[in-house]
């Protein structure tokens, strides 16, 4: 609104001043009047339009005294009792100075039952009138910004219960393969597995559920970090065809078992980018993952790079179930995966594409989709840009071997007995000397004793924490022990406190076995020592 001072940044129709007087004309030079002090006024011909007005989305109504006859009152009242929660329309009456007092009363409860009312006793001055409907419709863009706030309240309780949903729904899923592969293992404990069945089915498909519901967690966690803005990239240049090239070949498996043709087209010479790698992984490997997923058998997968003047410009396309407008519209906002089929066969949470647009963004880039619709693919492209000039930084190492070392005497301690045993069953079974403790004064207590190689150490530990026993041990005997912390607290923070705490590595559950042993193979040679028995060390 023009009129300054107001609170009414720009003039709609909900915020018109409804103008009703027992004359037409008196109605229209009101209106006038306001319309000068920057409103928009609409004069109305009687009661039914005020009614029908206020109705359609109002800002406020001045209205005569003597215009509202018992009827009009009648509707109006019918018209407020139906108003939302958040609305309370305001009134501005013209009144004439009551005689008595028992007119004042009369005047009172016939206004009063119209709720927000403000009388104005005539004769009255137009800056006084300006003033009470500025204060009026000020009132009434509080009301609109409760309406906004409810209405934002209530999209995303609904977000929230359609992702939790999809949460049980995703997680029910790989929980039942493992309960079913669990029975398997039972039934053939001691027996022979029926034919064309083997003890190692049911282990593959427990060792891949628990792949896909770490995924899962990790996908949670990211959202988490992107929605409280603790993503902190590690940038370095980086050749983005390479890291395409890699993440298409290890998902031409997954391709060939669902019968999709999968094609990398690559670029004539590396695309440098300043990023950081893991997260550059992420996007690439959401958007392929999501391709295949949407893409029938039969269908194709094409990831293709080019330098367009100073953007790296990557576009992954597929010949799948393709996107409807709808989709398309709210195809990057976390928790609203939009249904593409009448089941769920694909699967997910609609949090990868969320993340990609994160990720895309914190690199200075940014990420679109496009569909010709529903069963004619998608495809989208990654913006990002170029870092010409800059050094390629060397490829990070292989995928570590599992090598023949020396046995090492470790020390597991876990308050979780499932955790605990498991853990130390494996770690022996690959010819190391392993002890336990399950509270962090006995992993204190053990550390002193044994002077293990490696201790493996829980952070959330009864008595005192994983953290406490990093700085015992270290104050005790240094660093003449590696100590690991094994935990499900996976956030930078986590990571700096352990650190901090005296930690030398921080490996998060479930384990990946090839990062500890990737640990262990750092550790210098040393003599072999007798190994204990397994009975003796299972303390």
């Amino acid at each position: 609104m023009a009129t300054e001072g107001t609170t009414i940044e720009r003039a709609t129709p909900e915020t018109a001043v409804l103008v009703l007087t027992p004359s037409g004309r008196d109605a229209v030079l009101v209106a006038r009047a306001l319309e000068q002090s920057g409103f928009v006024a609409v004069p109305c011909r009687d009661g039914e339009e005020l009614v029908r007005r206020i109705v359609e989305g109002a800002g406020a109504a001045l209205v005569a005294e003597e215009a509202l006859e018992p009827s009009v009152v009648r509707r109006l009242v019918e018209v407020l009792a139906a108003q939302a929660p958040w609305s309370d329309f305001p009134f501005l009456i013209f009144t004439e100075r009551a005689a008595t007092v028992r007119e004042n009363q009369l005047a009172l409860e016939t206004f009063d039952v119209l709720g927000n009312v403000t009388a104005l006793e005539r004769p009255l001055h137009m800056r006084t009138m300006v003033s009470a409907v500025r204060a009026a419709l000020r009132a009434r863009v509080r009301q609109y910004a409760s309406r906004a706030a409810l209405h934002d309240r209530e999209r995303d309780v609904r977000q929230r219960d359609q992702f939790l949903a999809m949460l049980g729904h995703e997680l029910r899923n790989p929980l039942g393969a493992l309960r079913n592969a669990t029975q398997l293992l039972q039934q053939t404990d001691g027996a022979a597995p029926k034919a064309g069945r083997s003890v190692a089915m049911p282990v593959e498909v427990i060792d891949r559920q628990v792949h896909h519901l770490t995924r899962l967690v990790d996908d949670l966690l990211d959202v988490a970090r992107v929605t409280t803005g603790k993503i902190v990239l590690h940038t370095t240049p980086t050749d983005l065809a390479a890291i395409s090239s890699a993440l298409v070949e290890e998902c031409r498996r997954a391709g060939r078992e669902r019968g999709l043709e999968l094609v990398f087209e690559p670029p004539p010479a590396p695309i440098v980018v300043l990023g950081d790698r893991v997260r550059l992984e992420q996007i690439v490997n959401n958007l392929l993952m999501n391709a295949l997923k949407y893409t029938p058998a039969g269908g194709r997968v094409v990831v293709a790079l080019a330098d367009e003047a100073d953007e790296a410009v990557l576009t992954v396309a597929d010949t799948g179930v393709g996107m409807s407008p709808e989709t398309l519209r709210s195809a990057f906002e976390p928790f609203t995966q939009s249904e593409r089929t009448l089941d769920r066969a694909q699967g997910g949470m609609g949090l990868g594409l969320s993340v990609v647009r994160t990720l895309a963004r914190l690199h200075g880039g940014s990420v679109a989709a496009a569909s010709l619709g529903l069963g004619q693919g998608t495809t989208f492209t990654v913006r990002l840009p170029l870092a010409r000039g800059e050094a390629l930084e060397p490829e990070p190492p292989a995928i570590f071997a599992r090598p023949g070392g020396d046995p090492r005497r470790l020390l597991v301690v876990e308050d979780s007995q499932d955790n605990r045993e498991t853990l130390q069953d494996i770690l022996q079974g690959l010819g190391h000397e392993v002890y336990v403790a399950i509270d962090g004064v006995d992993g204190v207590e053990r550390a002193l004793t044994l002077r293990p190689d490696l201790a493996l150490v829980d952070i959330g530990l009864p008595l005192i924490d994983g953290f406490e026993v990093a700085r015992r041990v270290r104050a005790a005997v240094g660093s003449s022990i590696v100590l690991v912390a094994l935990t499900g607290y996976g956030q930078p923070e986590d990571r700096a406190r352990a650190a901090a705490a005296g930690f030398d590595a921080h490996l998060t559950k479930p384990l990946d076995f090839e990062a500890l042993e990737r640990v262990l193979a750092s550790l210098p040679a040393r003599a072999t020592r007798r190994l204990v028995q397994p009975a003796a060390a299972a303390r």
